[in-house]
């Protein structure tokens, strides 16, 4: 799981079948706590399904790999990101 910033949508004018009705966010990965609040993030982009309806600027958690495609199960989507919560604050101590 990672920290991202989502910073744009994503449209197809073509895609693979299981992605219908998909809402694919641009998101930025948080590569620093202490850039957390800094814009840009300077980290990594990741095109990911957003499962939470997200909007341009929100902190999100990150799935990746196996784990992204898990709420689809049984289902098989092909994907390798998705948007699993929307973070309204994070506290470090």
């Amino acid at each position: 799981m990672k920290l991202a910033r989502t910073i744009g949508t994503v449209t197809l004018s073509r895609s693979h079948p299981a992605l219908a009705a998909a809402k694919l966010r641009c998101v930025e990965i948080v590569d620093s706590v202490d850039r957390i609040d800094t814009q840009p993030l300077g980290g990594d982009l990741v095109v990911a399904w957003d499962l939470c309806g997200t909007g341009i600027g929100d902190l999100v958690a990150l799935a990746e790999g196996p784990e992204a495609a898990q709420p689809f199960r049984p289902d098989v989507k092909p994907l390798d990101a998705s948007i699993v919560a929307l973070l309204d604050n994070v506290n470090l101590e």
